[in-house]
């Protein structure tokens, strides 16, 4: 958030500088700092070129077009997934790596929709002169069924902005046949593993190719992105375009200090026990690790983030930061009568929200938020039981993520044919529950309608080996049979997930109308008090929408040492010591002659990027790509909450390292083909 120290008489300390800061709505760029700064003036084919390259993987990352064919590049993480589905016993494309060297190759991900975005529209009054809470969720349904218009092609959103000082409608093409093309190995996409994670030097391949079909071919897609194998050299202006996932740089003190003292903490002492249970169950054997892999490289992960965003809020400095920051403008709302009656109230009333969140946390993550119920198949089971009453609603009325705009997603993820382990699923479900009994404890009512006279393992086993939730087509017969036939089946997954969805509904309301709305109402307000001073020369906290950041390549000083922006390919090859994680394949070891070991691999750049920008490309004034983001330093962690030009780095794969890798190691000629680059010389 950029305060007018004009305004608000508020001096922001060196350490906090915010000179490059932001992630930029496509309809409120920041023009006149990349004219004044760069002589840079976006013009209007170049911003419509932007937004219609860019992709949305609707799981959570970026991606982009990079030929008139379809061709999507995005990050090689990003896909794990995917990658493991289509994996077997025989066959470990996350292991091995995977190249379709012609169409008829390649293979279709289970699970992956891409989004391009083709129009946003500005309907704040509509929805703003509809009070808060149900009713304001029904309109924003109403808005958004009406623009899909029974278009099973079309995704619409009505995205709060400003936490809720704008509503903008977004309006998407929707692809779900999006297949696999290239996908290097684990050892070479993900080399030095966690302990490189989040940190710089870095020597990755973090990059894989799919590509989207309209009707079982190529889609075409004149709007995509060129190919540089050049890159970007030392200080040049380069852009971010990607999906930011969630920043909270608008949160008041109050949700701040909840977040550093409860739901922080408690989430990461979570995940740390979900992750040692994870690589105890991956140590038993191959294929354990095999279907544990893709979950515990995310876990780990997730676990470097909280605790990065856990030690930036408990930092003094930066936090008394934050408090003078939000003084200045309640200091600036007490100056004036009126102020005081419109907005006074809102900070208080936020912070009111926060303690009734603080009372029911733990019971809502447990039940609601399924961390009691870790599972595929109860996952499968709660959707199915939800969509079934929720469908028999009016779309307005509905559970958010069951509404008719929602359905299609929902209705691909729960008949997904991708393989689910029954193994794997008692162990999580297990360990999951013996947490639930933990946490809520023994004579909780909950706990004893849960378990009956069963223990956890005893539990899991019998509703794993007992549902037919692994069988697509009884899924499809639950889906199509609707609220009567959820009622009459006998399956145990389906029957627990009955049984406790009364409890789960009674958290979700409780959490929308003492929580949820209470917080929408007054950060409204609040995002009112930023308008009058600020209009939109700010930007909207990220919403998983499409945005475009701006910097340079450039390193940082980190204590006595000068961090250099870009890393070589000799640099990886001295970094192989044989042992995991710093192990290089075989193709790589027998390819180091053929390379160019003085070609840029990674590098470092100012953009502000946050989760969710993860695939993004990096590209130059001529909407050329120059990079593919993957990571930030370890500074980026407190990026959640604000951003430090001096420390805080995005960090990319360089165009030309993909290039030289795919003519070099992978001889993917149709690739470079397709990329206009050159082949390798046979």
């Amino acid at each position: 958030m950029r305060i007018l120290s004009l305004f608000l008489t508020l001096v922001l300390t060196p350490a906090l500088a915010l000179a490059a800061e932001g992630m930029w709505t496509l309809d409120n760029l920041p023009r006149n700092a990349l004219q004044k700064n760069f002589g840079f003036e976006p013009e209007p084919d170049w911003v419509r070129q932007v937004q219609r390259a860019s992709v949305r993987l609707a799981a959570g990352c970026s991606g982009s077009f990079v030929s008139p064919e379809g061709l999507v590049l995005t990050n090689h993480h990003c896909l794990w997934t995917c990658i493991e589905q289509l994996s077997s016993a025989d066959e470990n494309l996350l292991q091995d790596g995977f190249y379709a060297a012609g169409r008829e190759a390649e293979r279709q991900c289970p699970n992956v929709e891409l989004n391009q975005l083709m129009a946003t529209s500005d309907v704040t009054a509509e929805v703003s002169s509809v009070p808060a809470g149900d009713a304001r969720r029904a309109a924003m349904s109403r808005i958004e069924q009406a623009c899909v218009d029974g278009d099973d092609s079309v995704r619409c959103d009505v995205v709060t902005l400003y936490h809720g000082g704008r509503y903008h409608l977004y309006r998407y093409k929707r692809y779900d046949d999006v297949r696999l093309v290239w996908s290097p190995e684990l050892k070479a996409s993900f080399f030095g593993g966690d302990p490189d994670n989040f940190n710089f030097p870095r020597y990755v391949l973090d990059a894989s190719f799919l590509r989207a079909y309209e009707n079982g071919t190529p889609a075409a897609t004149p709007d995509h992105f060129n190919w540089n194998a050049a890159g970007a050299e030392e200080e040049e202006l380069v852009f971010v375009t990607g999906h930011p996932g969630t920043t909270q740089r608008l949160l008041t003190v109050a949700q701040l200090q909840l977040r550093r003292d409860l739901t922080l903490l408690d989430r990461l002492l979570y995940v740390a026990e979900l992750r040692g249970m994870l690589n105890q169950y991956a140590s038993r054997g191959d294929e354990q690790a095999r279907y544990a892999q893709s979950e515990i490289l995310r876990i780990e992960n997730t676990y470097k983030v909280l605790r990065g965003q856990l030690q930036a809020l408990q930092d003094p400095a930066v936090f008394a930061f934050k408090q003078r920051e939000e003084q200045a403008l309640r200091d600036w709302v007490q100056a004036a009568p009126a102020r005081i009656a419109e907005y006074g109230q809102a900070w208080d009333r936020i912070a009111q929200a926060q303690e009734q969140y603080r009372a029911m946390h733990q019971r809502y993550a447990m039940i609601e938020g399924g961390r009691g119920f870790q599972s595929r198949l109860f996952s499968l089971a709660r959707a199915l039981v939800r969509a079934g009453t929720e469908r028999t609603l009016p779309s307005e009325e509905r559970m958010r993520e069951y509404r008719e705009t929602a359905l299609q997603s929902l209705e691909r993820s729960v008949l997904s044919p991708a393989p689910i382990y029954s193994e794997y699923e008692e162990q999580k479900l297990a360990w999951s529950l013996t947490k639930l009994r933990e946490v809520l404890g023994t004579d909780d009512p909950f706990v004893q309608q849960v378990f009956a006279e069963y223990g956890p393992e005893t539990l899991a086993r019998k509703l794993v080996r007992d549902t037919r939730l692994f069988d697509v087509d009884y899924r499809r017969s639950l889906w199509e049979g609707g609220a009567e036939a959820v009622a009459a089946a006998d399956d145990p997954m389906i029957q627990l997930a009955r049984r406790i969805d009364g409890e789960a509904r009674a958290l979700y309301e409780r959490y929308e109308n003492e929580v949820e709305t209470v917080e929408t109402e007054n950060q409204q307000l609040i995002a009112r008090v930023l308008f009058e001073l600020e209009g939109t020369d700010t930007y909207p906290d990220a919403t998983l929408t499409l945005r475009l950041s701006y910097g340079q390549v450039r390193g940082w000083r980190e204590g006595e040492r000068e961090i250099p922006p870009f890393t070589e390919l000799a640099g990886a090859y001295r970094r192989h010591t044989g042992n995991p994680p710093y192990a290089l394949s075989e193709r790589w070891l027998a390819e180091k002659d053929a390379l160019n070991l003085q070609q840029r691999m990674n590098m470092v750049t100012t953009h502000d990027i946050i989760g969710g920008n993860s695939g993004s490309p990096m590209i130059n004034r001529d909407a050329e790509v120059v990079g593919l983001i993957f990571d930030g330093n370890i500074h980026s962690l407190g990026g959640a909450y604000w951003y430090d030009e001096r420390l805080n780095r995005a960090v990319s794969v360089h165009a030309g390292f993909i290039a030289e890798a795919l003519r070099s190691v992978y001889n993917a000629d149709a690739l470079l083909e397709e990329l206009g680059l050159q082949r390798r010389s046979h």
